[in-house]
């Protein structure tokens, strides 16, 4: 397995990206989306796309605009610029390489994933991993105590995950834009959720919401013990072994 740097044009200016590539021709390839104001080297990231292409699948995991090593203002950046990423991302797949027929999202980037799923339509399969069933949700655990400030002054400095952000109303009024559950009930992709029965960050009954709302084929994995950030180097592996051996009767083989 080896890593290569790329960086290409999206909508939102220069995006960063890492290629995780396995030894020999990739039997698929596939996109990393990662959580909300992480990056692509974030542990999660890191490790379950190196066990990805250990089993031949090539992964692609970038950063966000605003975040990482891409450019953009966070502040800026809403739930529909993440999808739109997504998008591009995809797209230079497409054009340089082979079209991403698996769509792996962590916490955040899982929704924006199911968002945009249908906009990739060579994807076989998705998987969320941790994810919020609605964009609202991080707006509703996050944010809730910052709203009258966000409505009166239009922003907000917001301390997320130990750093500060600058967050501005319209990335609230945007995730109420999204109604997610159509697009997961007519996903049309066959579906993994996995998530921690004990995650105290985003709350299981969101997998739940997910579940119901899919069609078949879809499956559900408890992530027994794990922590929302999946920090732990077994854990990533057992997360990447999973995706991989579930995904490989969709993506197909080189």
């Amino acid at each position: 397995m080896f890593t290569e740097r790329v960086e290409f044009q999206g909508p939102h200016g220069k995006l960063a990206a890492k290629l995780d590539m396995p030894e020999g021709t990739p039997r698929a390839y596939g996109v990393f989306a990662h959580c909300f104001t992480c990056s692509k080297d974030v542990l999660a990231a890191n490790r379950i796309c190196h066990g990805l292409a250990e089993r031949g699948v090539a992964m692609l995991r970038f950063d966000f605009a605003g975040l990482g090593a891409s450019a953009g203002n966070f502040a800026d950046t809403n739930f529909s610029s993440n999808v739109e990423d997504l998008i591009a991302v995809a797209g230079f797949l497409r054009e340089h390489f082979d079209a991403p027929r698996l769509l792996v999202g962590h916490s955040m980037g899982g929704t924006a994933v199911l968002a945009a799923a249908h906009r990739v339509p060579e994807s076989r399969a998705v998987v969320t991993i941790a994810s919020p069933s609605d964009p609202h949700y991080v707006v509703d655990k996050l944010l809730s105590e910052h709203l009258d400030t966000l409505a009166q002054l239009g922003e907000a400095r917001v301390k997320l995950a130990g750093r500060d952000f600058q967050i501005r109303q319209q990335f609230v009024e945007d995730a109420t834009q999204h109604a997610l559950s159509e697009r997961i009930a007519h996903l049309g992709r066959a579906l993994m959720v996995m998530h921690a029965p004990n995650d105290d960050t985003v709350d299981i009954a969101n997998a739940q919401r997910i579940v119901e709302l899919a069609q078949y084929p879809k499956s559900f994995v408890s992530l027994d013990g794990m922590d929302h950030l999946v920090t732990g180097r077994e854990d990533a592996a057992q997360v990447a072994a999973m995706i991989a051996a579930w995904s490989a009767r969709y993506i197909g083989t080189a």
